[in-house]
C-alpha cells in the first residue's frame, strides 16, 4: 500500500534540494539591503577604486581610523597621506535626490514623496580633519576634506568642489600637484597615524558608539540605539501604527535605528 504522506514529504524534500539556492540568494539580497552592509559596500568601493587608481607608493592609505579627540573619539572612513597633502574622506552611501549647501547645518534627502534631513557631512568631516590635524601637528591648509556619495543618489543643488559622487574623489585628489612634504616627512606622518589610531577591534567600535550615545544624550531626541547619533521626532505614515510618533535616527536611511516616542 502506498503511503501518500511519505511520498508527499519525499517530493517536498526533493523540490527543496533543487531550489535551495533560491533561498540562499534571497537571504543574500536581504542582507545587502541592510543599512550597515550598504555602508560597508560603499566604503569597500572607495577602497577598491583607491587601490586601483592611487599609487600606494605615493598615496599612503588608512581606512576605518578611530582617534581620540577632545569630545571622546571620532571615526574616519579613509585617510590618504601624500607629498601633496593629507586627504580625509567621508563616505555616504545613500540613494535619492540630495539637496544641500556648504554652510547649511542639515542637508535633505528626498526619495519619491519622502524627505529626510541629515547632518551636513562637511561639518561631520571637519571634526575628522581637525583630529588628524592635531595628531600630526599640521597647518589646516595641508589637510583636505572630501565627501564621497556612494550608492544611487543624485545631487539636485550645486555642491562644493570637494563633495563628489563615486570615483570623482580620485580626480579631486589628483588636482593637488604642489609638493608640500618630502618622502621622509610622508613616512613620518604615516607612522604617526599608525601609532596614534586606536586598535581596529569590536571593543573599539563599541566604545566609540557608547561615546556618541553619551555625547548626544542632551540632544532634542535620545541617542540612536544602533549608531549613537541624535534622533528626530517623526510620525508613522502607513500600517496599523499610522499616526504614531517615534524617534528616528538622523542618519536615516544609512541607519534605521528607532525608539518608541515617550513624552516627557
Amino acid at each position: 500500500m502506498v503511503d501518500y504522506q511519505e511520498v508527499l514529504i519525499d517530493g517536498v524534500l526533493t523540490a527543496l534540494r533543487e531550489i535551495w539556492w533560491l533561498f540562499a540568494l534571497a537571504a543574500a539580497i536581504a542582507v545587502t539591503r541592510t543599512p550597515v552592509v550598504k555602508g560597508w559596500i560603499g566604503e569597500a568601493l572607495v577602497r577598491l577604486s583607491a587601490r586601483m587608481l592611487l599609487k600606494p607608493a605615493v598615496y599612503c592609505p588608512f581606512h576605518n581610523v578611530t582617534l581620540r579627540d577632545e569630545r571622546g573619539t571620532t571615526q574616519i572612513d579613509h585617510i590618504f597621506v601624500s607629498p601633496y597633502g593629507v586627504f580625509v574622506v567621508e563616505t555616504k552611501t545613500m540613494k535619492g535626490w540630495i539637496f544641500g549647501g556648504e554652510r547649511q547645518a542639515t542637508w535633505m534627502q528626498k526619495i519619491y514623496r519622502s524627505s529626510h534631513k541629515f547632518q551636513n557631512p562637511l561639518r561631520q568631516n571637519y571634526r575628522h580633519a581637525e583630529a588628524i590635524r592635531k595628531l600630526l601637528d599640521l597647518d589646516a591648509e595641508l589637510i583636505h576634506s572630501i565627501v564621497v556619495f556612494a550608492g544611487d543618489s543624485r545631487f539636485k543643488t550645486k555642491m562644493p568642489e570637494n563633495v563628489v559622487q563615486g570615483g570623482g574623489y580620485i580626480g579631486y585628489i589628483r588636482k593637488f600637484r604642489r609638493r608640500v612634504f618630502d618622502d621622509a616627512r610622508v613616512e613620518d606622518l604615516c607612522e604617526q597615524i599608525a601609532n596614534g589610531r586606536l586598535a581596529q577591534t569590536r571593543a573599539t567600535h563599541r566604545a566609540h558608539v557608547k561615546n556618541l550615545t553619551a555625547e548626544h544624550a542632551d540632544a532634542d531626541g535620545p541617542a540612536c540605539p544602533k549608531c549613537g547619533a541624535p534622533t528626530t521626532l517623526r510620525k508613522t505614515k502607513k500600517g496599523e501604527r499610522a499616526g504614531q510618533r517615534f524617534w528616528g535616527c538622523s542618519n536615516f536611511p544609512t541607519c534605521r535605528g528607532a525608539l518608541r516616542y515617550s513624552p516627557a
